[in-house]
């Protein structure tokens, strides 16, 4: 991952965003502090994607819980008082 000044990355944005298209990362920095990446949007997505799934997996993980002596309708009511 490359790190480029805010100047640098307004004079060569095309040339960076290209290589965005290629599935690179640019750190653009102000005063030497990082403010901003440059990514490829496929990647966003995919990251969306595999932090769903693993979201999705942990609900499927939740063992039931049981609660003696009472039923899902009267836990719904008791809730909703």
């Amino acid at each position: 991952m490359e790190t480029v000044g805010l100047f640098e990355a307004k004079t060569h944005l095309s040339e960076l965003v290209a290589r965005a298209e290629q599935g690179e990362e640019v750190i653009i920095t102000r005063h030497n502090k990082p403010v901003a990446k440059l990514v490829p949007v496929g990647d966003q997505a995919r990251d969306r994607d595999v932090q769903r799934q693993h979201a999705l997996a942990a609900l499927q993980r939740f063992e039931p819980i049981a609660v003696p002596g009472a039923t899902v309708q009267e836990l719904i009511r008791q809730g909703r008082r």
